[in-house]
């Protein structure tokens, strides 16, 4: 019998088991830290961290102004916890919602989870750093890329490139096969006009073309096809992933 069984089983024969704390109280505990949380990103905000989000293009709901450097602090003095990260993601805070790319437990990420959050995503910033800090080291990651390049938000089917760009540079035990699965994804997406969509479709081609040398061949062929195409959107992929693959290479 494992020891906290044990351990619990003797309590109850001994009569010395103490009663678990109300959930209530479990409840306030949280609700506290998040108030504290959001008090010391307040601390932290700059009027220029505030400026930066409009400045790259980031138009968040809901944001204090924290610059990257001091989310990543903050994080590292809170810790890992999955109760704490949803509680952040439930604020609708924008700085807050970063945090959670941080502070969450990888293993307790749920697929569920990660479609709700994904719907949630209303700006690159946002999408970005959950894909490339979080999303990716999940078990559910390989499944969503080919889930989410099928959605119609744009910042749904941005997250669905900017995850598999992410595993490029990542997962170092995926097959190439994936990767040249992946290729299939680009090049249909590559119509996209939107302007974060076809910058995640970018993205996530010059990262599989950069993995490795087995796959520069196939992400090259994609590129050269994209760059003959008749679709304007699809011809700026693929010469910008032309321009790269030539200084690489």
């Amino acid at each position: 019998m494992p020891a906290r069984r044990e351990n619990k089983a003797r309590e109850r024969v001994l009569g010395t088991a103490t009663k678990p704390a109300p959930k209530r109280a479990g409840k306030n505990a949280l609700a506290q830290r998040v108030r504290d949380v959001l008090a010391s990103l307040e601390q932290l905000s700059t009027q220029r961290d505030l400026d930066n989000l409009a400045r790259f293009g980031i138009t968040a709901t809901k944001p204090i102004g924290v610059s990257m450097g001091n989310l990543q602090k903050l994080a590292q003095r809170l810790g890992l916890s999955h109760e704490l990260a949803a509680a952040l993601w439930a604020t609708g805070v924008y700085e807050a919602r970063m945090l959670t790319a941080f502070v969450e437990e990888v293993g307790r990420v749920t697929s569920a989870q990660m479609d709700r959050w994904c719907r949630d995503f209303d700006n690159w910033g946002i999408c970005d750093t959950l894909c490339f800090k979080l999303f990716d080291r999940t078990p559910h990651a390989w499944a969503k890329v080919a889930e989410w390049s099928g959605r119609r938000a744009e910042f749904e089917k941005r997250a669905a490139f900017a995850l598999l760009a992410s595993l490029a540079l990542h997962d170092k035990r995926a097959a190439d096969a994936r990767f040249v699965a992946g290729l299939r994804l680009v090049e249909a997406a590559a119509t996209d006009e939107r302007n974060f969509v076809k910058k995640g479709v970018n993205w996530a081609l010059r990262s599989i073309g950069r993995r490795n040398r087995a796959l520069r061949t196939p992400a090259l062929a994609v590129a050269r096809r994209l760059a003959e195409s008749q679709d304007a959107t699809a011809r700026w992929i693929g010469k910008d992933a032309l321009r790269e693959f030539k200084r690489l290479w």
